[in-house]
């Protein structure tokens, strides 16, 4: 069962990246304790923003994940009545100091003009939502699946990227290895 409500008009088609490709220099760094209060700081001023807008706000990505190694950009998830309705969470979003980055179907990005918070919007019920708690969950249950994304993230910037969505798209292989041994598990009744 979802929350979901009737969308008010349809969503957006295309994906609009907004700025276009970024170059931009990453790094992956040791956990830093300061994360979670970073995320906390944030989640106080979504809340603030949207109101009751916002359904469900949630620490995901590797920041979120105690020991883990990540690049030093907190990734949040916020979830919305309806993703079409822009005007209850774009505009006080934008009001609150985010930009805007990505527009495509059932996702919006919005990020700190540091570039230094990501957050997610996405509709209740929709479920990327799930996905990415069940991901983060895996990580914070597992230490073998922890370090296996640990070393792959420091891999692939080994090779070189600069472009995060170039990035994010060289773990695909490795994410659903770990999603899968992560529905493994919840079928078999073991917890996460």
């Amino acid at each position: 069962m979802t929350n979901r409500s009737a969308p008010r008009r349809p969503d957006v088609v295309e994906i609009e990246l907004i700025g276009g490709v970024e170059k931009r220099q990453l790094a992956v760094v040791g956990y830093d304790e300061g994360w979670r209060d970073a995320f906390l700081d944030q989640e106080e001023r979504l809340r603030t923003a949207l109101g009751t807008a916002a359904v469900r706000v949630e620490h995901i990505g590797s920041t979120s994940v105690p020991g883990l190694a990540a690049k030093p950009i907190i990734d949040i998830v916020v979830a919305v009545g309806d993703i079409t309705a822009e005007e209850d969470y774009l505009l006080p979003l934008l009001a609150a100091g985010y930009e805007l980055r990505t527009r495509e179907p059932g996702h919006r990005l919005v990020r700190t003009a540091a570039r230094d918070v990501h957050v997610h919007i996405m509709q209740e019920g929709d479920p990327g939502i799930d996905r990415y708690l069940v991901f983060r969950d895996r990580l914070r249950a597992d230490p073998d699946d922890r370090e296996l994304y640990a070393n792959t993230k420091r891999a692939l910037l080994e090779r070189g990227f600069d472009d995060m969505n170039a990035y994010s798209d060289a773990k695909t292989e490795v994410v659903a290895a770990i999603m899968a041994r992560a529905a493994s598990t919840r079928s078999s009744g073991l917890q996460p």
